[in-house]
């Protein structure tokens, strides 16, 4: 299955990851001036966060373009992947983010 994301979820998802980045930046900073150990856990569970809902997004708009594709045979018209092996590889990826 090939991902494709409208505009403003493209720019959303690489929102969310470009904060993400910004944030591991300064956990990392924060480690090497040896800062408070709760303000880096903090800053690392935002970052975490930020990882998980652009995840989350991008799963959504996954499952979303296999309900548009196909949504009344069992066979999806770009792969002869059954409905039922696509719904198990989704849930797999949105298990691997919780």
């Amino acid at each position: 299955m090939q991902l494709e994301l409208a505009e403003s979820d493209l720019k959303s998802v690489l929102n969310r990851l470009k904060r993400a980045q910004g944030q591991i930046a300064g956990v990392a900073r924060m480690i090497e001036e040896g800062r408070d150990c709760e303000d880096v856990v903090t800053q690392l569970a935002a970052a975490s966060r930020a990882l998980d809902r652009a995840g989350f997004a991008i799963i959504a708009t996954g499952l979303q373009q296999c309900l548009i594709d196909d949504p009344q045979d069992g066979e999806n018209p770009t792969t002869p992947e059954s409905r039922e092996e696509m719904r198990a590889r989704l849930e797999k990826l949105f298990l691997s983010l919780a």
